[in-house]
């Protein structure tokens, strides 16, 4: 065979067959949804890592609900992780439950992002996925496009949800009033929910992309829980609050635990908002070397963490939670600052 003809017979098998598609993280999902006739019939040609685009959203939306979804305006646009959360929860109808959480905090003198109650709503309700560690370039944040495979695993999410699902976190949104803040406590507080929406990823304590461990490898914006209070409290700088990023020595949950006397350790009955919440197995009991999660209380019951849904606000005394409960901290007190 000549080494035209040999070329040209090769040619004809790269364009004859199409290559297998690549496996993807959201294979599952991806079989779900595209068994009930969503985003294509066939798992083989998804194009997971695709950006989700405008218009086929829209027919996600219209096949999810059976209810035509308004047009999109550029239906070649690439969609974000907070506009596809956005369209999923008004498809549930949650849309009531967002506003709730927006207008809650707008009461006690916060400023919530656009998107603040429509991505409180999604990590309640599950629709965002914490990529496993050593997958943690896979996360993206809320204004980052989403891709198809995002899009996936929301879909079978939203699949799975019952009335009851609904229902549980449009009573949750009802009970989400804050008390009254200090300017401090606002200022605190206010830096916590511009974050929400912000992936959970290991090290890390930035909302930009960062190399938390001085590898070289850098991953996308997001947060550990330790690496979220972190960031309030060490990292953002407070007016007439010079003193408060001294009050975090230590970088993990053992150390933030443990920098605090226990006669100083504050018991679930006097939180106050702006206070440190830590968590271990043995609740009360728990040693700081057993802490293994942390969050930042909000008060009346709530608090804003970094978890598997990411950057989220959750219930405090009405979940699992109170049973995992240790003690707490205030590093505005302990900085003098009231």
């Amino acid at each position: 065979m000549s080494r035209r003809v040999l070329v040209c017979a090769v040619l004809a098998l790269v364009f004859a067959a199409p290559a297998a598609a690549a496996r993807s993280w959201a294979q599952p999902q991806i079989k779900i949804v595209t068994s009930h006739g969503l985003m294509g019939s066939k798992p083989s040609a998804f194009r997971p890592a695709d950006p989700l685009l405008a218009g086929e959203l829209a027919d996600l939306v219209t096949g999810l609900t059976g209810k035509e979804a308004p047009m999109a305006a550029d239906p070649g646009a690439t969609v974000t992780i907070a506009q596809l959360d956005a369209q999923l929860v008004s498809a549930l109808g949650l849309l009531p439950a967002a506003r709730q959480f927006s207008a809650g905090a707008r009461a006690a003198g916060l400023a919530p992002t656009r998107y603040f109650g429509t991505e409180t709503v999604a990590r309640l309700i599950g629709l965002r996925v914490n990529h496993p560690t050593a997958q943690d370039a896979l996360e993206v944040g809320p204004y980052d496009p989403a891709t198809r495979a995002e899009a996936a695993y929301s879909a079978a999410r939203v699949l799975a949800i019952t009335a009851g699902d609904v229902e549980l976190v449009g009573g949750l949104a009802s009970t989400f009033q804050l008390p009254a803040l200090t300017t401090l406590q606002q200022d605190v507080l206010q830096t916590a929910v511009s974050l929400v929406g912000y992936p959970y990823v290991w090290g890390g304590t930035s909302e930009l992309p960062q190399d938390p461990f001085g590898t070289g490898k850098e991953v996308p914006g997001g947060f550990d829980c330790s690496g979220f209070a972190w960031r309030i409290f060490k990292l953002q700088a407070y007016p007439g609050a010079d003193l408060l990023p001294s009050t975090l020595k230590g970088r993990s949950t053992y150390a933030m635990s443990g920098e605090v006397a226990r006669a100083k350790r504050i018991p679930l009955q006097r939180l106050l908002p702006g206070d440190l919440l830590f968590f271990g197995a043995a609740g009360p009991k728990s040693k700081p070397n057993q802490i293994d999660h942390m969050g930042v209380y909000m008060g009346n019951g709530w608090f804003v963490q970094s978890s598997d849904e990411g950057v989220a606000l959750a219930p405090l005394t009405s979940s699992w939670y109170a049973k995992r409960f240790a003690w707490a901290r205030r590093p505005l007190a302990e900085a003098g600052l009231g």
